[in-house]
């Protein structure tokens, strides 16, 4: 296809200045470049982690839908979405049928959907200079995240650019301006690599004639549009080589300088306030699957045991005395408050290991047919601190509660399997467990910004995750992981992950991982941490980064009405 400018019946004096136009790629070649796009995001995340992938999964994906119609940037951004999303969400159909992970997959890649069809829109303003491209593309990127993150039911933000870069020197970003600012520079590095790889690959096609040159750094891409086609730039003096090479070597240096500059952002080692020794307890579940809550005295009594077994080393001088003690969530899907047992139980835990339990639990109410999934702290010798209570504040849809019920059961009846709705808490997860002051969040709830960032502008001093991925697998953990790695750089926290299955383990507030579990094993970690009460720009500053990033993408998509009005599309 190519863009040219309307035909028009006035003079040609009233004729407005032509725009910047060309070729798409062949259709032939776009759509594998959209599916390997989406293969590259993939294998950038864990458990493969090879992060360099992400920037090159957006440029493919930008170098695709640059300068198509509306539709096919739609259609091939759709193509990468599920090349992407079907594989890195497969853990959500281990125990639960096809269907959920298919309409999941689907969901997600309707917003690289709309990303594509974006990208294709600005396509005249990414052609006025080499640089506006990197620029759009890291924009659009953070405002099709902020979207998705958010809608619908509250969004699902997993698969962000960011998580993809737990060993990146771009984590370091996050402490400046939080995931969106780590997602805008991975598609910034991208829009420069596919700036660099599409002059390259003008440049190789047309080599310049001997007394002519291309068109000079800061100008089109390509061509400028006539009125019966590109038209090649007009004859230049001779320059050198490596003058006419400088459009393709730049943007492909400063990606490599950007990536690498990551490094030059401060970051602390270690957290710089009191010293702490913190327990993470991983009891394990006698079998994995949906099932396990079927078995819940027995994940119970996994977690008390494990802790006496702590206490039995600690008193034989083979372990340090714990201050705090971390159970995953479900650690006990009984309620304590009212089952005198399981109640017991804790408390003989408690008592036993001589330190406060943060136990994750199912509680019952506060209505009829409704529970809460919630962190509760168990004190020896008084038991479950009312004051000291984390009620999730995301509760995960058509997982944790069903909305639209009658309609979702015309899809699938599987949603009867969810009998009790989760109710939702409304207050951030500040936990005080006397020698720390503990940031609560629950499973899925670390991906979202302002659940942990409400936590540590609420005092919070070490960061906690408590989650059950005993109906996943160890991919699907190990993203976590990596969430949970960025939230400890972007608010300069210890952090830990504390799992009924694995894998729990310790994150430095550099991001760096200690004491990591295996899945699928029962397993106790004790470390000593140094908690920290400073706030990072990123804390500071809040979600204002991607409001003003997601404010420019909207700014974009305006600016590019009037060029793209122009203009229309030609087959060919």
């Amino acid at each position: 296809m190519t863009t040219l400018d309307r035909d028009e019946t006035h003079t040609p004096a009233a004729l407005p200045r032509p725009v910047v136009a060309g070729r798409p790629l062949p259709l032939r070649v776009a759509v594998p470049l959209a599916v390997a796009a989406g293969l590259a995001l993939l294998v950038a995340f864990p458990p493969y982690g090879v992060w360099p992938l992400a920037p090159v999964g957006v440029a493919l994906l930008a170098a695709a839908a640059h300068r198509r119609r509306l539709r096919a940037g739609a259609g091939l951004g759709f193509l990468t979405g599920v090349a992407f999303f079907a594989p890195l969400l497969a853990w959500t159909n281990l125990h639960t049928g096809y269907l959920p992970w298919v309409l999941l997959s689907l969901l997600q890649a309707g917003y690289l959907a709309l990303l594509g069809a974006a990208t294709a829109w600005v396509s005249p303003l990414a052609d006025r200079s080499r640089w506006a491209w990197p620029a759009l593309t890291g924009l659009l990127w953070v405002g099709q995240e902020a979207l998705r993150d958010r809608t619908p039911f509250g969004g699902f933000p997993w698969g962000r650019l960011a998580f993809s870069q737990d060993t990146s020197p771009l984590l370091r970003l996050a402490a400046l301006g939080g995931a969106p600012l780590v997602t805008f520079a991975v598609a910034l590095v991208g829009g420069l690599l596919v700036t660099a790889a599409w002059r390259g690959w003008i440049t190789a096609r047309r080599p310049a004639p001997p007394h002519t040159t291309p068109p000079p750094p800061d100008g089109p891409l390509d061509t400028v549009a006539g009125p019966d086609g590109p038209l090649e730039a007009p004859p230049r003096a001779a320059v050198p080589a490596a003058r006419r090479w400088a459009p393709v070597v730049v943007p492909a240096v400063v990606a490599v300088a950007l990536t690498a500059g990551g490094l030059l952002v401060p970051v602390a080692t270690a957290g710089s306030g009191a010293g702490v020794t913190v327990a993470i307890v991983q009891g394990n579940v006698p079998r994995l699957g949906l099932d396990f809550n079927a078995q819940r005295q027995a994940v119970l009594n996994n977690h008390v045991d494990a802790t006496i077994e702590l206490a039995g080393r600690v008193a034989a001088g083979q372990q340090r005395q714990p201050d705090v003690v971390v159970w995953p969530e479900n650690s006990s899907d009984i309620d304590p408050l009212r089952n005198p047992t399981a109640g017991a139980r804790i408390s003989q835990a408690a008592d036993t290991v001589g330190a406060p339990i943060l136990v994750g639990a199912v509680l019952l109410g506060p209505g009829a047919g409704e529970v809460r999934n919630a962190g509760i702290l168990w004190r020896p010798g008084t038991g479950a601190d009312l004051d000291q209570l984390y009620t999730k504040r995301h509760p995960v849809p058509f997982a944790e509660y069903v909305p639209l019920r009658d309609v979702a059961r015309m899809v699938s009846k599987q949603v009867d399997l969810i009998r009790s709705d989760f109710v939702g808490g409304s207050t951030p997860g500040v936990v005080r467990a006397g020698p720390a002051v503990l940031g609560d969040v629950i499973c899925f709830e670390v991906a979202y910004d302002e659940v942990v960032r409400d936590t540590v502008t609420g005092g919070a001093q070490l960061l906690v995750v408590q989650t059950n991925n005993a109906t996943f697998d160890v991919a699907e953990a190990r993203q976590q992981m990596a969430m949970v790695r960025l939230r400890a750089v972007e608010h300069g926290r210890p952090a830990l992950m504390a799992s009924t299955v694995g894998v729990s383990g310790f994150v430095a507030p550099d991001g760096r991982v200690s004491d990591a579990t295996g899945f699928n094993t029962r397993e106790v970690v004790v470390r000593q941490l140094r908690l920290d009460d400073g706030r990072t720009l990123a804390t500071r500053l809040g979600w204002w980064p991607e409001v003003a990033l997601a404010a420019l993408a909207a700014a974009a998509l305006l600016g590019a009405a009037v060029p793209r009005r122009r203009q229309r599309v030609m087959p060919g």
